[in-house]
This record gives C-alpha cells, sequence and structure tokens, in this order.
C-alpha cells in the first residue's frame, strides 16, 4: 500500500500478486474525444495480465439522458457480477493516465459498498513502459453473485445542488480544467453552457497528480486548500460527467475528508439546463 494514501498500490505490490485468489484487477479507462484514445481497443490490445475490462458507459444507469450517471444498485450489481466480480474480492482498478477515470471506478465500488478497492499508482501507461508483464489474452470471466450495500449519502441530487448553490451549506470542488471552469474553454458537449455553479471551487484533476501519482499528502492539501476549500468543512465533488469529480474525492478521502458527496449529474446536467445559474471567471 502507498505510505500517503490507504487507496492506492504501486505496482511492485500488484506484479508481486498477479493470480492470487480473490484479487480482481480492473481496467477502468475512459477517455474525452480530445484525447483521441480508445480505451476498449487499447484493452484488447494489451492489459495487465487477467484484467477485466470496465466500461464507464455500459457500467451507467441505461435509463439516464446524462452520461455515467450511477446505476442503481441492482444494475451495477448484475453487471459486475456478469464480469465475475465479488463483493468479497479486492479489487485494483487502473486507467492509462494514472488517475483519470480510474477513481470513478474506485468510487462506485466503495459506493456499492466495497471498501477493499484501490488504485494503481502511475496506470497502464507506466505500467507497460517499465516493461511489466501485460498480454492481449483475454481474460477468463466466471460470473458471479455482487451484492450491493449502496450508500445513497454519497451521492447528490440535482435539487440538492438547487439548495447548496442557494444557501452555500457545503462547498463545490470542480474538477475541470480552469478554462472549462473560468467559461474562457467551450464545454465538449453540445448545448451545454461554459462557466460554474455561483460559490463552487476549481481543484483541476490534473492537479492532483504528478506524472500519474497522486500528490503526496503535503502537496495534496496545499492543492486544495490553495483552491479555497476549508477541509473541515462539507464538500460536493463535480466535474463534467461525475468521472474526474471522483479524483477530488480520492483526494479528500486521501487526507481523512469523509464528509463529501459527489453530484453525478455534473456540469452536464448543471450547464444544460436553461434555469441553474451560471457565472464566469476565475472565482
Amino acid at each position: 500500500m502507498d505510505e500517503d494514501s490507504p487507496f492506492i498500490v504501486d505496482a511492485d505490490w500488484l506484479e508481486k500478486r498477479l493470480g492470487t485468489p480473490g484479487l480482481t484487477i480492473i481496467d477502468a479507462s475512459w477517455y474525452l474525444p480530445a484525447q483521441k484514445r480508445n480505451a476498449h481497443a487499447e484493452y484488447a490490445a494489451s492489459h495487465i495480465p487477467g484484467a477485466l475490462f470496465l466500461d464507464q458507459d455500459e457500467v451507467s444507469d441505461p435509463d439516464s439522458k446524462l452520461p455515467h450517471t450511477l446505476a442503481s444498485p441492482q444494475y451495477f450489481a448484475q453487471y459486475v457480477g456478469s464480469m465475475g466480480v465479488s463483493a468479497d474480492d479486492t479489487i485494483v482498478v487502473y486507467d492509462g493516465p494514472g488517475l483519470f477515470s480510474a477513481p470513478r471506478a474506485w468510487w462506485m465500488f466503495r459506493v456499492m459498498g466495497v471498501f477493499q478497492v484501490y488504485i494503481l499508482n502511475g496506470g497502464f501507461d507506466r505500467w507497460k513502459a517499465e516493461g511489466r508483464p501485460v498480454t492481449a489474452e483475454q481474460t477468463k470471466i466466471a460470473p458471479c453473485v455482487f451484492y450491493a450495500d449502496f450508500d445513497a449519502n454519497r451521492v447528490a441530487s440535482l435539487d440538492e445542488m438547487r439548495r447548496i448553490v442557494g444557501s452555500g451549506e457545503s462547498q463545490i470542488a470542480d474538477a475541470r480544467s480552469p478554462g472549462r471552469f473560468a467559461g474562457t474553454d467551450p464545454e465538449p458537449r453540445p448545448g451545454v453552457r461554459s462557466g460554474h455553479m455561483p460559490g463552487a471551487h476549481n481543484v483541476p484533476v490534473a492537479a492532483l497528480a504528478e506524472n500519474g501519482e497522486l500528490l503526496p499528502k503535503g502537496r495534496l492539501r496545499k492543492v486544495i486548500e490553495d483552491a479555497g476549500i476549508d477541509l473541515s468543512k462539507p464538500v460536493v465533488t463535480s466535474c463534467g460527467s461525475g468521472i474526474t469529480a471522483a479524483a477530488v474525492t480520492l483526494a479528500l478521502e486521501t487526507l481523512g475528508h469523509t464528509d463529501n458527496r459527489l453530484y453525478d449529474g455534473s456540469w452536464t446536467e448543471w450547464g444544460g439546463l436553461s434555469d441553474t445559474p451560471v457565472v464566469t471567471g476565475k472565482e
């Protein structure tokens, strides 16, 4: 385990345990169009031996019009159970760069009651660059029953966000890039306004990691506090569609902050409505 975060494992730790019964490895890669990477194709071509592929789009709520909406406990359990994932497994998730989409899978499993779930430091890009074992062989799947223990208190709804924006009862940490937060860069999804929620603080996901690794606690604390977040008070994390907000959640939890929730609709929902307040600029 990583000395700085109880939720991170390094490549040496994982490589020593490859093939261990009860260890499940999951490739949770997902990319924005601008990244020009195909997560599924990359997994098919090369992955950590024994790894399963978690499709971030397919595991989402099929009835939601929004991207990456958290599925119901029943749907999530059926989906990951069909992958052969048990709630009793020790789960290690990874993505390509290291800390982009893997935290979303980490967060989903925790919301569904699995706490022995960890993220691979440095991601698959570093694993491969270091010459560690990879394969294109399809992982054999043995479907099982996954028992979800859903904690709805870790998820914030649109109605709750309207109240929070109005009352200021919780801080809002927005993981999008500074340009998207300020409204100077366009949103990647059509019909979504630019800017941010009134009172929100910008905590760009890129500022939380270096070379695919979560920053040490001291630097992590400085990034978050410099963004205006008071770690003694409640926080709701947000981003474009609920993926990278989980990286901020990971950072908060690493620093011992547990009074946090994730706004699952995130900016795609908020910025896509006509009656929600939107402001621009750095503050």
